[in-house]
């Protein structure tokens, strides 16, 4: 059989919730107000398939540059590359 090369190939470990997380979605975290120039981390939240940026940005951190429809636009920079990414507010938690 061969393997798969999809954009979700590995993230069974990533994408796993808890048992008391399954279900149900994090009104906090959805709702929260985002301005530009908040430093957020991205953690990707496995109940919510929309707007869920690319698995190899799982545990980056940066600053919220733009808002874009109902996600935001986050920069951070990937060794020495600086790259955006556009990701729902389910996927991103504040950091301090």
């Amino acid at each position: 059989m061969r393997r798969t090369h999809g954009t979700r190939q590995g993230t069974r470990r990533i994408l796993k919730r808890s048992k008391s997380e399954r279900g149900r979605v994090n009104i906090s975290r959805v709702m929260h107000p985002y301005t530009e120039g908040d430093r957020v981390s991205i953690v990707l939240d496995g109940g919510q398939q929309a707007g869920m940026p690319h698995r190899r940005f799982q545990g980056m951190t940066g600053t919220i540059v733009a808002k874009q429809g109902r996600a935001y636009v986050v920069e951070f920079t990937d060794k020495n590359k600086n790259k955006s990414v556009l990701a729902r507010p389910e996927h991103l938690r504040p950091t301090e």
